[in-house]
């Protein structure tokens, strides 16, 4: 009888071993809206990361957290490091590629509450007087990783958080008819 359930046992661990190997070592997450405003103006807001704080969802997570800014002021080399509470954990972003009104292009490296690299990126498509911008992000997914995915859903846990920055993100540009109509920024 022992030898049954210890047979069984071990086909039961193989088999989730198996599954949890066939899963995509790669995982992407992707939200898109459109904003009424010129892509310079969107741009803008993502591009200088002393603007993430009057939209980014995580900055409303955890009031109290820390963060400071490093590097270039704004564009590629622009660093921004931060620490806080459980919800939002400890990390760094560093810009890697800024084509105005086009692209940028994050490193993350996310050291709490998991240690873990992933790479955002936000487009921006001029569309007559809008902008469709997309926020993504993608990572690789180690077997650890893939055991976590099995329970825990990216695109729900970390979309709805797009979901929220992009509609700060348009509240915050639609309310800000002068910079749109700034003649630099067209």
């Amino acid at each position: 009888m022992l030898t049954k359930i210890l047979i069984a046992l071990a086909v039961i661990v193989v088999g989730f071993i198996v599954v949890v190997a066939m899963r995509p070592s790669e995982y992407r997450v992707a939200r898109t809206t459109t904003i009424s405003a010129p892509a310079p103006a969107v741009f803008a807001q993502v591009n200088d990361f002393h603007r993430w704080e009057a939209w980014s969802p995580w900055a409303k997570l955890d009031p109290a957290m820390k963060h400071a800014y490093e590097g270039a002021p704004a564009g590629v080399g622009a660093i921004y490091t931060w620490v806080g509470n459980n919800d939002v954990g400890e990390g760094r972003m560093t810009v890697t590629e800024s084509r105005p009104s086009e692209r940028i292009r994050i490193d993350l490296e996310f050291l709490k509450p998991f240690r873990a690299t992933s790479t955002a990126e936000f487009t921006f498509r001029p569309e007559g007087g809008q902008t469709v911008v997309t926020w993504s992000m993608a990572g690789k997914v180690n077997f650890i990783a893939k055991v976590v995915h099995l329970f825990v859903d990216m695109d729900k846990m970390i979309g709805g958080n797009f979901d929220k920055g992009l509609a700060q993100m348009k509240s915050v540009v639609e309310a800000a008819p002068a910079l749109q109509a700034s003649p630099a920024l067209r």
